[in-house]
Protein backbone atom coordinates (compact mmCIF):
# COMPACT_ATOMS: atom_id res chain seq x y z
CA UNK A 1 0.00 0.00 0.00
CA UNK A 2 2.54 2.61 0.91
CA UNK A 3 4.50 1.64 -2.58
CA UNK A 4 1.47 2.24 -4.45
CA UNK A 5 0.22 5.58 -2.27
CA UNK A 6 4.12 6.62 -2.74
CA UNK A 7 3.94 5.84 -6.95
CA UNK A 8 0.37 7.98 -7.31
CA UNK A 9 1.35 10.92 -4.45
CA UNK A 10 4.39 11.71 -6.90
CA UNK A 11 2.06 11.82 -10.19
CA UNK A 12 -0.20 14.03 -7.74
CA UNK A 13 2.23 16.10 -7.27
CA UNK A 14 3.33 16.34 -10.79
CA UNK A 15 0.04 17.51 -11.57
CA UNK A 16 -0.63 20.26 -8.95
CA UNK A 17 2.38 22.18 -9.68
CA UNK A 18 0.89 24.19 -12.79
CA UNK A 19 -2.11 25.69 -10.86
CA UNK A 20 -0.17 25.68 -7.74
CA UNK A 21 2.04 28.19 -9.15
CA UNK A 22 -0.94 30.09 -10.71
CA UNK A 23 -2.59 29.91 -6.71
CA UNK A 24 0.59 31.43 -5.15
CA UNK A 25 0.98 34.03 -8.25
CA UNK A 26 -1.91 35.49 -7.03
CA UNK A 27 -3.65 34.95 -10.76
CA UNK A 28 -7.29 35.22 -11.21
CA UNK A 29 -9.03 34.60 -14.44
CA UNK A 30 -10.55 37.37 -16.60
CA UNK A 31 -12.39 37.83 -19.70
CA UNK A 32 -9.89 38.54 -22.48
CA UNK A 33 -10.40 40.06 -26.00
CA UNK A 34 -8.86 37.48 -27.90
CA UNK A 35 -9.93 33.57 -27.36
CA UNK A 36 -8.36 31.95 -30.99
CA UNK A 37 -5.46 30.22 -29.03
CA UNK A 38 -7.89 28.87 -26.48
CA UNK A 39 -9.70 26.58 -29.14
CA UNK A 40 -7.18 23.88 -28.52
CA UNK A 41 -7.54 23.93 -25.17
CA UNK A 42 -11.22 23.79 -25.14
CA UNK A 43 -11.20 20.90 -28.10
CA UNK A 44 -8.50 19.05 -25.17
CA UNK A 45 -11.44 19.54 -22.27
CA UNK A 46 -13.83 18.03 -24.74
CA UNK A 47 -12.26 14.39 -24.53
CA UNK A 48 -13.24 14.38 -20.87
CA UNK A 49 -16.82 16.23 -21.91
CA UNK A 50 -19.79 13.62 -21.97
CA UNK A 51 -20.20 11.96 -24.13
CA UNK A 52 -16.62 12.02 -25.53
CA UNK A 53 -15.61 10.52 -22.16
CA UNK A 54 -17.29 7.90 -22.61
CA UNK A 55 -15.30 7.12 -25.75
CA UNK A 56 -12.00 8.01 -24.05
CA UNK A 57 -12.31 5.52 -21.34
CA UNK A 58 -12.79 2.51 -23.45
CA UNK A 59 -9.56 3.80 -25.86
CA UNK A 60 -8.16 3.81 -22.38
CA UNK A 61 -9.33 0.90 -21.25
CA UNK A 62 -8.16 -1.15 -24.13
CA UNK A 63 -5.11 0.19 -24.21
CA UNK A 64 -4.60 -0.93 -20.35
CA UNK A 65 -5.24 -4.47 -21.84
CA UNK A 66 -2.40 -4.50 -24.25
CA UNK A 67 -0.26 -3.08 -21.50
CA UNK A 68 -1.52 -5.33 -18.79
CA UNK A 69 -2.36 -8.67 -20.61
CA UNK A 70 -4.40 -9.85 -17.95
CA UNK A 71 -6.14 -13.42 -18.27
CA UNK A 72 -10.42 -12.95 -19.32
CA UNK A 73 -11.67 -13.46 -15.53
CA UNK A 74 -8.87 -10.75 -13.98
CA UNK A 75 -9.57 -8.47 -17.07
CA UNK A 76 -13.20 -8.04 -16.31
CA UNK A 77 -12.16 -7.51 -12.91
CA UNK A 78 -10.11 -4.80 -13.96
CA UNK A 79 -12.75 -3.37 -15.75
CA UNK A 80 -15.33 -3.44 -13.00
CA UNK A 81 -12.23 -1.45 -10.51
CA UNK A 82 -11.89 0.64 -13.01
CA UNK A 83 -15.22 1.93 -13.99
CA UNK A 84 -16.40 1.84 -10.52
CA UNK A 85 -13.09 3.87 -9.45
CA UNK A 86 -14.60 6.53 -12.10
CA UNK A 87 -18.14 6.36 -11.28
CA UNK A 88 -17.62 6.81 -7.30
CA UNK A 89 -14.78 10.10 -8.04
CA UNK A 90 -17.69 11.41 -9.88
CA UNK A 91 -20.10 10.78 -7.26
CA UNK A 92 -17.96 12.25 -4.75
CA UNK A 93 -17.41 15.32 -6.92
CA UNK A 94 -21.27 15.75 -7.35
CA UNK A 95 -21.51 15.49 -3.16
CA UNK A 96 -18.78 17.83 -2.63
CA UNK A 97 -20.08 20.51 -5.27
CA UNK A 98 -23.84 21.00 -3.78
CA UNK A 99 -22.17 21.82 0.21
CA UNK A 100 -19.80 24.48 -1.16
CA UNK A 101 -21.30 25.34 -3.60
CA UNK A 102 -18.79 27.65 -5.35
CA UNK A 103 -19.65 29.91 -7.95
CA UNK A 104 -17.77 29.44 -11.57
CA UNK A 105 -15.38 31.96 -12.50
CA UNK A 106 -17.35 33.44 -15.37
CA UNK A 107 -20.58 33.51 -12.96
CA UNK A 108 -18.53 35.70 -10.76
CA UNK A 109 -17.17 37.80 -13.80
CA UNK A 110 -21.37 38.00 -15.07
CA UNK A 111 -22.37 39.14 -11.88
CA UNK A 112 -19.59 41.90 -11.98
CA UNK A 113 -20.34 43.41 -16.01
CA UNK A 114 -23.55 42.06 -15.90
CA UNK A 115 -27.54 41.95 -14.68
CA UNK A 116 -26.98 38.68 -13.72
CA UNK A 117 -26.42 38.15 -9.88
CA UNK A 118 -24.22 34.67 -8.73
CA UNK A 119 -26.72 34.01 -5.58
CA UNK A 120 -29.79 34.21 -7.79
CA UNK A 121 -28.47 32.59 -10.62
CA UNK A 122 -27.53 29.42 -8.49
CA UNK A 123 -31.10 29.43 -7.80
CA UNK A 124 -32.71 29.00 -11.12
CA UNK A 125 -33.20 25.53 -12.66
CA UNK A 126 -30.07 24.78 -14.87
CA UNK A 127 -32.50 25.08 -18.01
CA UNK A 128 -32.88 28.48 -16.91
CA UNK A 129 -29.08 29.61 -16.01
CA UNK A 130 -28.60 28.61 -19.25
CA UNK A 131 -31.08 30.65 -20.67
CA UNK A 132 -29.74 33.65 -18.34
CA UNK A 133 -26.01 33.08 -19.95
CA UNK A 134 -26.99 32.90 -23.88
CA UNK A 135 -29.28 36.36 -22.98
CA UNK A 136 -26.61 38.27 -21.05
CA UNK A 137 -23.94 37.29 -23.82
CA UNK A 138 -26.28 37.39 -27.00
CA UNK A 139 -24.57 40.79 -27.95
CA UNK A 140 -21.13 39.93 -26.84
CA UNK A 141 -18.97 40.00 -29.54
CA UNK A 142 -16.09 39.42 -28.25
CA UNK A 143 -16.24 35.71 -26.59
CA UNK A 144 -16.79 33.10 -28.89
CA UNK A 145 -19.67 31.69 -29.78
CA UNK A 146 -17.98 27.52 -28.47
CA UNK A 147 -17.00 29.14 -24.96
CA UNK A 148 -20.76 30.79 -24.73
CA UNK A 149 -22.14 27.06 -25.49
CA UNK A 150 -19.67 25.53 -23.23
CA UNK A 151 -20.57 28.07 -20.30
CA UNK A 152 -24.28 27.27 -20.83
CA UNK A 153 -23.83 23.88 -20.33
CA UNK A 154 -21.53 24.08 -17.49
CA UNK A 155 -23.90 26.44 -15.30
CA UNK A 156 -23.29 23.66 -11.96
CA UNK A 157 -20.97 24.74 -9.07
CA UNK A 158 -17.13 25.03 -9.78
CA UNK A 159 -15.72 23.24 -6.44
CA UNK A 160 -14.57 20.26 -7.07
CA UNK A 161 -13.64 19.70 -10.87
CA UNK A 162 -15.41 16.62 -12.35
CA UNK A 163 -12.91 17.20 -15.55
CA UNK A 164 -9.85 16.77 -13.55
CA UNK A 165 -10.90 14.42 -11.30
CA UNK A 166 -11.80 11.81 -14.65
CA UNK A 167 -8.35 12.76 -16.09
CA UNK A 168 -6.54 12.94 -13.43
CA UNK A 169 -7.92 9.27 -12.33
CA UNK A 170 -6.68 7.90 -15.30
CA UNK A 171 -3.37 9.59 -15.11
CA UNK A 172 -2.85 8.23 -11.99
CA UNK A 173 -4.35 4.86 -12.92
CA UNK A 174 -1.47 4.76 -14.76
CA UNK A 175 1.24 5.22 -12.31
CA UNK A 176 -0.12 3.06 -9.93
CA UNK A 177 -0.74 0.12 -12.32
CA UNK A 178 1.77 0.72 -15.41
CA UNK A 179 4.96 1.54 -13.69
CA UNK A 180 5.53 -1.61 -12.84
CA UNK A 181 5.62 -2.86 -16.44
CA UNK A 182 7.61 0.35 -16.98
CA UNK A 183 5.08 1.50 -19.53
CA UNK A 184 6.52 5.45 -19.29
CA UNK A 185 6.19 6.75 -22.26
CA UNK A 186 1.96 5.81 -21.34
CA UNK A 187 2.16 7.66 -17.88
CA UNK A 188 4.05 10.80 -19.61
CA UNK A 189 1.40 11.03 -22.15
CA UNK A 190 -1.37 10.64 -19.43
CA UNK A 191 0.10 13.18 -16.95
CA UNK A 192 0.40 15.62 -19.89
CA UNK A 193 -3.03 14.90 -21.01
CA UNK A 194 -4.62 15.31 -17.23
CA UNK A 195 -2.74 18.28 -16.69
CA UNK A 196 -4.13 20.36 -20.23
CA UNK A 197 -7.30 19.17 -19.24
CA UNK A 198 -6.69 20.74 -16.14
CA UNK A 199 -5.24 24.32 -17.71
CA UNK A 200 -8.27 24.24 -19.89
CA UNK A 201 -10.97 24.16 -17.39
CA UNK A 202 -9.00 27.18 -15.56
CA UNK A 203 -8.13 29.48 -18.75
CA UNK A 204 -11.64 28.85 -20.01
CA UNK A 205 -13.20 30.49 -17.03
CA UNK A 206 -14.78 27.08 -15.68
CA UNK A 207 -12.90 27.06 -12.30
CA UNK A 208 -10.54 28.29 -9.50
CA UNK A 209 -6.94 26.72 -9.55
CA UNK A 210 -7.36 26.04 -5.88
CA UNK A 211 -10.44 23.42 -7.32
CA UNK A 212 -8.43 21.43 -9.34
CA UNK A 213 -5.65 21.04 -6.79
CA UNK A 214 -8.30 19.64 -4.29
CA UNK A 215 -9.45 17.65 -7.11
CA UNK A 216 -6.39 15.86 -7.90
CA UNK A 217 -6.33 14.84 -4.22
CA UNK A 218 -9.93 13.39 -4.45
CA UNK A 219 -8.58 11.64 -7.16
CA UNK A 220 -5.10 10.65 -5.87
CA UNK A 221 -7.30 9.50 -2.89
CA UNK A 222 -9.52 7.29 -4.30
CA UNK A 223 -7.10 5.90 -7.23
CA UNK A 224 -4.73 4.87 -4.51
CA UNK A 225 -7.17 3.16 -3.01
CA UNK A 226 -8.60 1.11 -6.09
CA UNK A 227 -4.85 0.54 -7.21
CA UNK A 228 -4.53 -1.35 -3.94
CA UNK A 229 -8.03 -3.03 -4.18
CA UNK A 230 -6.75 -4.46 -7.70
CA UNK A 231 -3.19 -4.85 -6.31
CA UNK A 232 -5.08 -7.65 -3.66
CA UNK A 233 -7.21 -8.96 -5.62
CA UNK A 234 -5.94 -9.00 -9.29
CA UNK A 235 -1.89 -8.89 -8.86
CA UNK A 236 0.34 -7.06 -10.52
CA UNK A 237 2.65 -8.33 -13.58
CA UNK A 238 6.20 -7.43 -13.14
CA UNK A 239 8.25 -6.49 -15.90
CA UNK A 240 9.92 -9.87 -16.83
CA UNK A 241 6.35 -11.60 -16.53
CA UNK A 242 5.40 -9.00 -19.62
CA UNK A 243 7.94 -9.21 -21.48
CA UNK A 244 7.66 -13.21 -21.25
CA UNK A 245 4.13 -12.85 -22.85
CA UNK A 246 4.98 -10.74 -25.35
CA UNK A 247 7.91 -12.68 -26.67
CA UNK A 248 5.48 -15.50 -26.85
CA UNK A 249 2.99 -13.59 -28.93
Amino acid sequence: MFLIAKRTGIGALLLIILPLLLWVSGWQWQSGSDYRWLIGLYWLTQTVTSPWGILTSILLISWFFWCLPYRLKPALALVVILATTLLVGQGMKSFIKDRVQTPRPFVVWLDKHYSIDDQAFYAMTHKERSEAVAHELQSEKTIPTWLQHHWRHETGFSFPSGHTIFAASWALFSVGLLWPTRHVVTILVLLVWASGVMISRIWMGLHWPQDVMMSVVVSWFIITLACWLIQCWIGTLKPEKVHGICNRR
